[in-house]
């Protein structure tokens, strides 16, 4: 390890894997105040191989395994993490999810401690069994400081004991120079329905593709473009398949962030039928580029979209539903270009990453400063 630069007070970021919303969040710090150290949970991916550390930021490295580690496993690297502790001292830990790395944190008995709700940690995982509740009760009880992403998640983590005014709200945001409207008007000879959401059963794609294949069968010129993969791959398919859709559906795979704002551009409507949701990022990265969506209706979703404004909602689960919207959005040609402006104005108004980041530094500057948590449970 580094020999640590004294004159800087030293932070610990650790999350549980290393995803693109880390690098940001990273990439951000690696100019901020402070010396940032990096700890992943579960190595399932490495930097070296998936995505670079910002330059400024050092790794530390410790003899985790690639695996999902659920509360049960967490006590078992207690001994590490508070080895690395002594051996780096920092000033203070911003960990989540709340369940896995910051409730090790709490284990550890360290302060200040910024926990970081990533959405899933609070919506689903708390409400697993009375374990899991505990859990989440004992490292919000030990947190100096709590950031989520929207009012959801500010309500859950008020509920599961943590004070109000410890409690720090901002939408992650994005680069809206990166994502943002065509200049060009675009000729289209289908109308493009775009799917970026993981193939896995809480993002609701198979719902997406039931629904898909109702509104294709009715409407031959709709288009249905997924990105992405997951376990589901082959449901999908399958469900395609039985409906005789597969010609009107492609399957883009993964797309670099370099061309996303391309895909969104090319797209009439973007889609998420997902059953858990705090702050979509791909919703503002949607917004941010003028698409008009449809989104479940969901609390973290009605946080942002109003239907007839930006887009529309539609009831969680129900592809039913969301086939009837699908035609419908397919016919309102005058109403999305009003959409797609709205869309805009709302990622400008309150998805910008460049003003919504500071308030993590505030989340900092209030846990140095604030008096250690209660430890209650």
């Amino acid at each position: 390890m580094a020999v640590k630069n004294l004159t800087l007070k030293r932070i610990l970021y650790f999350s549980r894997e290393y995803t693109i919303h880390d690098q940001r969040f990273l990439t951000a710090l690696a100019e901020s105040e402070y010396k940032i150290y990096f700890l992943q949970l579960e190595h399932n991916q490495t930097p070296s191989k998936k995505r670079p550390l910002p330059a400024k930021i050092e790794p530390v490295s410790w003899s985790a395994q690639n695996t999902n580690y659920h509360p049960q496993d967490i006590p078992k690297l207690l001994p590490k993490v508070e080895k690395l502790i002594s051996q780096i001292k920092p000033d203070l830990i911003h960990a989540g999810p709340i369940q896995r790395s910051a409730y090790l944190v709490a284990l550890a008995g360290f302060q200040p401690l910024v926990s970081m709700s990533w959405g899933y940690d609070l919506i689903f995982d708390a409400k697993r069994d009375t374990e899991w509740e505990y859990i989440t009760h004992y490292t919000l009880s030990r947190s100096s400081v709590m950031v989520g992403d929207c009012k959801t998640i500010r309500k859950l983590a008020i509920y599961y004991g943590m004070p109000d005014e410890r409690i720090v709200t901002f939408p992650w945001g994005i680069d809206l120079e990166h994502f943002s409207p065509s200049q060009t008007k675009q000729d289209r000879t289908s109308f493009t329905i775009l799917s970026n959401r993981a193939w896995e059963p809480i993002y609701g794609v198979d719902v997406i593709a039931r629904a898909f294949a109702l509104a294709a069968q009715e409407n031959p010129d709709l288009h249905l473009r997924l990105l992405g993969n997951g376990s589901q791959a082959n449901l999908l398919k399958r469900i395609f398949e039985k409906a005789n859709v597969s010609q009107q559906v492609e399957f883009s795979g993964q797309v670099d962030q370099s061309q996303l704002p391309d895909v969104y551009r090319s797209a009439d409507l973007y889609v998420s039928a997902s059953h858990s949701d705090g702050t979509s990022i791909s919703l503002l990265e949607a917004l941010a580029c003028g698409c008009p969506t449809l989104v479940s209706d969901i609390p973290g979703n009605r946080e942002w979209i109003e239907p007839g404004v930006q887009g529309w909602l539609f009831p969680d689960g129900n592809y039913k539903a969301l086939a009837k919207m699908m035609i419908h959005a397919s016919k309102q040609h005058q109403e999305l270009t009003i959409m797609s402006k709205r869309a805009r104005k709302l990622a400008e108004q309150r998805a910008n990453w460049e003003f919504n980041f500071p308030r993590l530094l505030d989340a900092y500057h209030m846990a140095l400063n604030s008096q250690p948590a209660t430890n209650k449970t």
